[in-house]
């Protein structure tokens, strides 16, 4: 499986549309990879809290830009999306959810995942964004994905039940502090480790309103080692092959998962 995880540069002097128009470019441009990834809330920005209201839209591409945009640009790759997050308008009024989106080849949504674990600690994402409930993989030709969003790495759970469902690569697009960048090494890497699993990391590039983004995507092997990674802030593009026998390989040679008690 070939992947492209495309770290986006937020600028708050550029306007969404115009990055919309830039990342589905981007996108265009990895023909020939099997999945591409997009961090999270690109579109707007990870700590933008004050425009969540106004940017928000809808997941259905015949109705949301942001949807609409990343489902042609799959279609023209011919690729696997996973276009990152967008503020999803929920059903109920006023409803705001942290929203990841698969593209097939075609151009269908192929999954939604409405992130589970909100971080702030009662105010700005936690206050405005109302948690999703339900752990989601996708039956990729190649591998089941399991989708993880940002803080919800610090929460190991998920990603058991993630790999329960079959999980094999586990998706985590990100808009992870700078401050707290060991952190999102770290976590990507046990992850992977205690879950025997290949981890594809998405940070984000730039300046979250005032917030300086980590960066640091990466691509890590079942064996917890990091087959790709980029130690920039700025906007880039990591590409990796990743050797899917490696997960039935390390899962057999050691088989730590079967010996779960909890």
């Amino acid at each position: 499986m070939r992947a492209s995880i495309l770290q986006i540069q937020v600028d708050p002097d550029e306007s969404v549309e115009s990055r919309r128009e830039r990342v589905a470019s981007l996108v265009r441009a990895q023909a020939g990879a099997d999945v591409v990834v997009l961090p999270e809330l690109w579109p707007v920005g990870a700590f933008a809290h004050d425009r969540f209201a106004a940017e928000a839209e809808e997941a259905d591409p015949a109705k949301g830009p942001t949807a609409l945009a990343m489902s042609a640009a799959a279609r023209d790759a011919g690729v696997w999306l996973h276009a990152g997050s967008i503020v999803e308008k929920g059903e109920e009024a006023g409803a705001l959810y942290n929203t990841s989106l698969v593209f097939s080849p075609s151009g269908k949504l192929a999954a939604t995942y409405r992130k589970i674990h909100r971080f702030g600690f009662d105010q700005g994402e936690a206050a405005l964004m109302t948690a999703g409930s339900t752990p989601v993989t996708v039956a990729h030709p190649q591998a089941t994905l399991g989708l993880a969003t940002c803080y919800d790495l610090r929460f190991p759970e998920l990603f058991r039940a993630l790999v329960d469902a079959g999980a094999q690569v586990l998706v985590v697009p990100a808009g992870w502090p700078a401050k707290r960048a060991d952190h999102w090494s770290l976590f990507a890497r046990t992850r992977a480790v205690e879950n025997q699993c290949f981890v594809l990391a998405c940070g984000t590039a730039g300046t979250h309103a005032g917030v300086a983004q980590a960066g640091r995507s990466a691509v890590i092997d079942p064996w917890g080692e990091v087959v790709a990674e980029t130690d920039s802030t700025e906007e880039t593009v990591l590409t990796a092959d990743l050797d899917l026998t490696q997960v039935d390989k390390v899962r057999e040679s050691f088989p730590v998962l079967k010996d779960r008690v909890l």
